[in-house]
């Protein structure tokens, strides 16, 4: 079942001024509830707009977002619920970070939806946990963290509301390898623990080939394409001439399938073509 549909989605910028620019053009687009999404697309091409009207930030110049099933925008007073339910982690979300101590930032979001304290206090914890944050920091100020512990923190606000659908717009922007990979495993721990939706925005083809389950690529504020991993992944010429890539090892393996060695073309990962390539030279070790 579909827990966001949009359809005929469009915004313009500027209307009636010489700037005016449609930076979403007539979409139509399902989200499976409790599916893992990764957006991709150039700079420019529609993305940060698409996940801003999907809890409200933006109201289309055209068209509708449902939210399992009822337009977000039939009722302006539940507009409010809405983005309880649909949490949006912007860009470098640290920069958000506002609270003397890292538990009450944590906290702002639930104390905003009325919980009572006790439940508030649970959910500090829970959501400290499953991003890496130990109970020792809680009471620390977010401002003496590390870059990538500041980020923790901004994201724990936004898990912390339990949004059955959670966006993030490159929330690994900037952070070393193993920051990035910590990261995107604690969101992948909050999916299993809630079973919310995830929608990634991301630059990084390798993230979205290790960690998402379907990919929608945007070019010039229209959906280009939308569907699994491999099935987005195998139209590399077409990506190219959008100016997207497919991932690094996966253009490695073209090559060594160019070269001769057996390799299939639905290689996305690391791990998929290690397998691949340690049963071909255990077959041919044999031989």
């Amino acid at each position: 079942m579909a827990t966001i549909q949009t359809k005929g989605l469009t915004y313009r910028y500027g209307i009636g001024t010489p700037f005016e620019k449609t930076a979403v053009d007539h979409v139509d687009l399902e989200i499976e509830s409790g599916s893992f999404v990764g957006i991709i697309g150039h700079t420019g091409s529609g993305k940060s707009t698409l996940i801003q009207h999907l809890n409200g930030l933006l109201k289309p110049t055209e068209g509708s977002i449902l939210l399992d099933g009822k337009d977000i925008w039939a009722e302006k007073a539940q507009m409010r619920q809405v983005r309880f339910r649909v949490g949006l982690v912007f860009q470098y979300p640290e920069y958000q970070i506002f609270e003397e101590t890292v538990a009450k930032d944590i906290a702002f979001g639930p104390r905003n939806m009325g919980l009572a304290e006790e439940e508030v206090q649970a959910r500090v914890k829970e959501t400290a946990a499953i991003v890496g944050l130990s109970d020792d920091i809680l009471e620390q100020s977010p401002f003496l963290l590390s870059g990538g512990q500041k980020r923790r923190v901004a994201i724990a606000g936004v898990m912390a509301m339990r949004p059955e659908v959670l966006i993030l717009d490159e929330p690994t922007a900037g952070l070393d390898p193993r920051g990035r990979e910590e990261i995107l495993e604690e969101i992948k721990a909050y999916r299993r623990q809630t079973g919310a939706t995830i929608l990634l925005v991301s630059h990084s083809m390798e993230d979205v080939a290790r960690h998402a389950q379907q990919i929608l690529v945007m070019n010039a504020g229209k959906v280009f394409c939308y569907g699994t991993v491999e099935n987005v992944f195998r139209r590399s010429q077409e990506l190219q001439a959008i100016g997207l890539a497919v991932p690094q090892i996966t253009r490695v393996c073209n090559a060594l399938r160019a070269k001769g060695i057996p390799l299939t073309e639905d290689i996305f990962t690391v791990e998929q073509a290690k397998e691949q390539l340690i049963a071909w030279y255990r077959k041919k070790g044999e031989q």
